[in-house]
């Protein structure tokens, strides 16, 4: 798999800078992880490798014809839909009972004909990683995917996605240094 490589790229928001000059190199088919301190960019640079943010200058190659899945920091899920039909939003052609067999695997099994707007946080976050993980895809951004799990559950969905992701590009904002252990992840820090 290709890397991609970020190269002098510079943004700011209304005149305050959130990076200036950054150079770094994301491992193609491999667990990236981005660790910084709150409001270094992380979610910036996710969303400009994703193309929902323009850079004020600089560039990114490996990215050309790469499609995205993601989870962000905010609930993307309708409220109105099931769990199950969540999931298939972004997987049409995915059967559903195997959308169910791997909601089961992430201990959501006896929720897949509730409304999303009837889930714990805990829950509608694992539906998020799961609608993400099932989508096709080259490149998974993750951001802070795994807020608000328990510490059992986060182990669980941490194994989910390492398994799951394997072989594939994938950059995870965590402020966690354990998760990113556990994930077997390079770590890369914006300074």
């Amino acid at each position: 798999m290709e890397n991609i490589c970020v190269e002098k790229v510079s943004k700011s928001f209304g005149g305050k800078k959130v990076f200036e000059n950054l150079s770094l190199t994301i491992n193609g088919g491999e667990m990236n992880c981005i660790m910084a301190p709150s409001g270094a960019g992380k979610t910036t640079l996710l969303r400009i490798l994703m193309g929902l943010e323009e850079v004020d200058s600089g560039w990114i190659t490996g990215l050309e014809g790469k499609r995205f899945s993601a989870v962000f920091q905010e609930e993307r899920l309708c409220e109105y839909m099931t769990a199950v039909d969540n999931i298939r939003l972004v997987t049409p052609g995915l059967d559903a009972g195997i959308v169910m067999q791997e909601m089961d695997r992430l201990g959501l099994g006896d929720c897949c004909a509730q409304p999303v707007s009837q889930l714990s946080g805990g829950m509608r976050r694992r539906v998020s990683i799961l609608r993400a993980l099932l989508a096709e895809y080259d490149i998974l951004c993750l951001d802070e995917p795994f807020k608000g799990l328990d510490d059992a559950r986060k182990e669980q969905v941490l194994a989910y996605v390492k398994q799951k992701a394997a072989g594939k590009t994938v950059l995870f904002v965590t402020h966690d240094e354990q998760e990113a252990l556990a994930l077997g992840a390079t770590v890369i820090e914006l300074q």
